[in-house]
C-alpha cells in the first residue's frame, strides 16, 4: 500500500514566503552594496566628490548618486574614473552605470584650523617699496602654507 500523502494546504500564502528562496541568494550578493558605499563613501570617492556627492541607491548595474545640479555635469565627466575606483573597491564590477539626481547635500564641517601666527620677514630684506614687497610676499606665502586645506 503506497505511504499517505501529506495534507495540502490550499490557503493562499504571501508573496513574501513565495519570493524569499529565489531572492535570498541574489540580495545576499548585491544587499551589502550600497551599505558598503554609504559606509565608505568619503574613502572610496575622495575628499572632493565626497563633499558634493552621496549614493542614494544600487539597483540592476546603476548607482544613483545624489548631488547638486552644476556638480552632476562635473561628475558626469569623472564617470569612468569614478565607476573604476567604486568597483576596485567592491570587487569585481557590480556597478556599470551612474545616475544622478538633484539632491542637497548638508555641508560637513570642518575642524577649525588655530590662526596663523605672523612672523616677522626673514632679516636681509632691503628697505624700501621692494623690501616691502617681499615682506608682504613671506606673509603671503606662509600663511598659505599654514591654510592649505589637507
Amino acid at each position: 500500500m503506497p505511504a499517505p500523502e501529506a495534507p495540502r494546504h490550499n490557503a493562499p500564502r504571501g508573496i513574501a514566503a513565495l519570493l524569499a528562496p529565489v531572492l535570498r541568494p541574489a540580495l545576499r550578493r548585491r544587499g551589502s552594496v550600497l551599505g558598503t558605499l554609504i559606509a565608505d563613501w568619503g574613502d572610496i570617492a575622495g575628499p572632493e566628490i565626497s563633499s558634493c556627492s552621496h549614493p542614494v541607491k544600487f539597483a540592476a548595474g546603476t548607482l544613483t548618486i545624489g548631488c547638486a545640479g552644476p556638480d552632476a555635469l562635473a561628475l558626469q565627466h569623472l564617470a569612468p574614473t569614478l565607476i573604476g575606483k567604486i568597483n576596485l573597491a567592491l570587487g569585481g564590477a557590480p556597478v556599470q552605470r551612474l545616475r544622478f539626481t538633484d539632491m542637497i547635500i548638508p555641508a560637513t564641517t570642518r575642524p577649525l584650523r588655530p590662526r596663523h601666527k605672523a612672523s616677522a620677514p626673514p632679516a636681509g630684506l632691503p628697505d624700501g617699496p621692494l623690501g616691502d614687497a617681499l615682506a608682504r610676499l613671506h606673509h603671503g606665502v606662509t600663511r598659505q602654507r599654514f591654510n592649505r586645506p589637507e
